[in-house]
């Protein structure tokens, strides 16, 4: 039996399945093969056959207590009829091998009753426990409708340098990409993955999470994407299409010369061209983010974008597409009230900081960009 086997006709994995990408059989399994040894410990520790699900196997094997994995009297359920005349009877009569067949079926029925009931139970009992909000039904409807999970893909900006004695921004003109360190993310993206886990969960719907760097474009044409982070480090987003309206730039002149900025592509009167961030030699007061949705490179897939010119403004975009009275808020906006209603827009939040936390997020413009 093979994992490809138990992904899709179990746990109900699509037949575009990557055993690669998707670790949920090689972790149920590994999940039995405790609960297993936990039985064989305390109440089955006088059983006269032990069931095993040997490592890197996805077969029952089944053994007479005392002997050991190598030994002759191992066999699987896949050979139980060919060699039970060859090595139970050797310890048993015909009555006794007969049960261990009738052990190796409901076991094995069990094993699937037990993974299918693993994938839906926490599903069930969220449904059961609390009722979804209409504005978040209308939100993430086309996230939580697709074929597949949903991608999550956090930024990871390279760095050079060591944690004990500093590090920095990789420079692509100066720098060696064979000492670049890729495996850093900020404290907002962090909890902004939180976040969307948490609002998936109240969403009946699993989510795949992943590093920016780790990203390819073919998993960009065949997913619903949410990138966390903005294209000055989840670089993927520099490789898809992305937000017009709302555009990250670092400026090139000025005395705030090579901070990065929200460009406000087409400002409305009263608006502001730049919105910044507070100067990076300050405590940080005020951020920007932007919230866009637009469509992937398959018209049928979509892609989220929660992005802030630092990584408080980030989780504050999170946080703000997490939350029913924001959501509320940006749909009342946009005269939405149904999710069909729903097309690409942009949205740019001014959030406020104290001591690195996201205090107040307030909704600055909204564009809606077209169906």
């Amino acid at each position: 039996m093979k994992e490809y086997q138990i992904a899709t006709e179990v746990f109900g994995r699509s037949a575009g399945f990557d055993p690669q990408a998707d670790s949920t059989v090689r972790v149920q399994a590994g999940r039995l093969r405790v609960k297993l040894a936990e039985y064989y410990a305390t109440e089955g520790v006088d059983d006269p056959v032990i069931v095993e699900l040997p490592k890197g196997s996805y077969v029952l094997s089944f053994r007479v207590r005392g002997s050991t994995g190598s030994s002759p009297q191992l066999v699987t359920a896949a050979h139980t009829e060919r060699e039970k005349k060859h090595d139970l009877v050797e310890h048993s009569n015909r009555g006794w091998a007969i049960a261990v067949l009738v052990l190796s079926v409901l076991l094995a029925a069990a094993l699937v009753a037990s993974a299918g009931l693993l994938a839906t139970s926490s599903k069930t009992a969220v449904t059961a426990r609390e009722p979804v909000p209409a504005a978040y039904r209308i939100f993430w409807n086309r996230f939580v409708s697709g074929p597949q999970e949903p991608w999550v893909i956090f930024s990871n900006g390279p760095f050079v340098g060591r944690p004990e004695t500093g590090m920095r921004y990789f420079n692509p003109a100066s720098d060696s990409r064979a000492v670049v360190l890729d495996h850093y993310t900020g404290v907002g993206e962090v909890l902004a993955v939180h976040e969307l886990d948490r609002l998936f969960v109240l969403l009946n719907q699993q989510i795949r999470v992943k590093r920016g760097t780790l990203f390819s474009l073919d998993d960009a044409k065949n997913n619903d994407l949410i990138f966390v982070g903005s294209p000055a480090e989840n670089l993927t987003l520099l490789e898809i299409p992305g937000t017009q309206e709302f555009v990250f730039q670092r400026l090139d002149s000025g005395p705030r010369k090579g901070d990065l900025g929200v460009f406000n592509v087409h400002p409305q009167p009263g608006e502001e061209k730049v919105f910044l961030a507070s100067p990076s030699n300050q405590p940080t007061t005020e951020d920007y983010a932007v919230i866009g949705l637009v469509p992937g490179m398959d018209p049928a897939r979509s892609v989220l974008i929660l992005a802030g010119t630092t990584t408080i403004g980030t989780q504050a975009a999170a946080e703000y597409v997490s939350r029913q009275d924001s959501l509320d808020e940006l749909l009342r906006q946009m005269n939405v009230s149904k999710p069909n209603d729903l097309g690409p827009f942009e949205a740019l939040l001014r959030v406020k900081v104290t001591h690195g936390v996201p205090v107040k997020t307030n909704l600055v413009a909204v564009r809606t960009t077209g169906h």
